[in-house]
């Protein structure tokens, strides 16, 4: 049985449930606005730990006003229960869809979680760490807004830690592990939980499960997962890699805040999209004819005009005979194209490989050196310079590895010139300058900028002089806030 009504609240039907009390759709009776009224029970009002974490959520919420957020409306204490009034969201929770589909596909997560970034930075930028950020409490709305709900366990900065009555503070699945070790939490740990409720929405499952939450936080904190890629092969890596980083045990490991993190969501599906359109751009150039274009002797079309030729004969003896004698010809042509490929693809892999040569084979070193070259031809020359980076970094100061730090220089030049023929100077140029120029009631949204150019490019080596630029403008703010 559910309450007729809650203050000025009509009650229509209960909608959820919780550990802090239920959640009901209600009328207001004059004004008739539709929305969720959540209550605290007077069983459980007479402990002060819930009165206090039910007051801490309606204080959170007074401090925020986003799309991605539910809004509060009112509250109040309606005899000995206590409650308040939200936006009512017509749809279902995250962990609905997730009970009935079982995974999501990969770019509804991203467009999901991008979503729950703009949420978290308006939370965060107001102060508000929600610390229990998991499906439960991610609204999906019909018309497509994802709203984040359920503040009860939110720790507000400067405020006195919150203590753990009536419970542990977060769900373990989702819990990152400063928070299983009672430590005070930053923002980073919303993006470990946010981590995992996209490993969820990916994967199926959370990335640690046990049969108590003693076993998984104990996993948390100790505990390896396997990467997203395993379940699903089929999703772009760059989704994989910033998944694993925001489940990093270490905060400092972590993207910096939300901002960054929703831009990386944003690359991923750019760099999709990039291949997609290359793709099919080749595959456009490999059929297509210029007319104006000039034609190589030797070439595929020399050899469709004279197989062309060999039918044009109306005399059927003349036509063999002409055949054959030109099979003659045509094999002639294939195998002087096949001597210039071979010659061509020798010259290219000599000027690419010569620094290659002497590179021991079946070691470790060359296995991540290989895994660099094939990164870069397959289009990603961030991940190649950082996958060369950390190999120099072991194997600096090494004199049996002289000739693989050759091979490093060579592939690093090729890797600059890939970096530098896409727009990221003049992008990042553009951030900084941006950054510059905002006023002094929004140089959080500056300090973001900075932390963002850092967070992004501190591997590439030719914007080395932007990201020194940023860390010094980052340290500028640090100490004007100090003063």
């Amino acid at each position: 049985m559910h309450p007729d009504r809650i203050g000025p609240y009509l009650i229509d039907k209960r909608i959820g449930a919780g550990g802090m009390g239920n959640v009901y759709l209600g009328r207001h009776e004059q004004t008739g606005a539709i929305v969720a009224v959540k209550e605290l029970p007077a069983a459980l009002a007479r402990e002060e730990g819930f009165v206090l974490r039910f007051n801490r959520e309606i204080e959170a919420m007074q401090k925020l006003n986003c799309p991605n957020i539910v809004k509060l409306y009112d509250s109040g204490i309606d005899g000995d229960i206590y409650y308040y009034a939200m936006e009512y969201v017509d749809g279902e929770n995250l962990t609905a869809r997730l009970r009935r589909e079982k995974r999501i596909p990969w770019p509804e997560a991203i467009e999901i979680s991008r979503q729950i970034c703009a949420g978290l930075k308006h939370a965060h930028d107001a102060g508000v760490v929600h610390r229990d950020l998991k499906p439960s409490n991610l609204m999906l709305g019909k018309d497509g807004v994802v709203k984040i709900t359920d503040f009860g366990v939110a720790q507000i900065f400067a405020a006195d830690r919150l203590t753990s009555t009536g419970g542990s503070i977060g769900t373990a699945e989702f819990m990152s592990p400063e928070q299983v070790i009672g430590t005070r939490v930053d923002k980073r740990s919303d993006l470990y939980s946010l981590g995992a409720v996209l490993y969820t929405m990916i994967v199926g499952q959370p990335p640690f499960v046990g049969p108590t939450a003693s076993d998984i936080m104990q996993k948390q904190r100790f505990g390896r997962f396997d990467p997203p890629k395993n379940y699903v092969p089929e999703i772009p890596p760059w989704l994989n890699d910033l998944i694993c980083q925001l489940l990093e045990k270490e905060p400092e490991k972590r993207p910096p805040d939300a901002f960054v993190t929703s831009k990386r969501l944003q690359e991923v599906v750019n760099r999709v999209k990039h291949l997609n359109s290359r793709d099919k751009a080749s595959s456009g150039d490999a059929t297509r004819v210029d007319p104006d274009t000039e034609v190589d002797p030797i070439s595929g079309t020399l050899v469709r005009d004279l197989l062309r030729l060999d039918g044009a004969g109306n005399d059927h003896a003349a036509v063999l005979t002409h055949a054959f004698s030109n099979i003659w010809v045509i094999l002639g042509t294939i195998s002087l194209m096949l001597a210039c490929l071979s010659g061509l693809f020798w010259q290219f892999s000599r000027a690419t490989d010569q620094s290659d040569q002497d590179l021991p084979e079946n070691t470790e070193a060359t296995r991540i050196y290989e895994l660099a070259r094939k990164q870069l031809r397959a289009g990603n020359p961030r991940e190649a310079l950082e996958k060369i980076n950390a190999l120099q970094s072991l194997t600096q100061g090494d004199p049996l590895e002289k000739d693989l730090h050759k091979s490093i220089e060579k592939l690093r030049r090729s890797i600059d010139k890939s970096l530098k023929s896409l727009d990221q100077i003049p992008f990042v140029e553009r951030a900084l300058a941006r950054a510059d120029e905002l006023p002094e009631d929004r140089r959080d949204e500056a300090r973001q900028i900075y932390e963002g150019i850092i967070s992004l490019y501190e591997s590439d080596r030719h914007l080395d002089t932007y990201v020194k630029t940023a860390r010094a403008r980052l340290e500028r703010e640090a100490n004007d806030k100090s003063r």
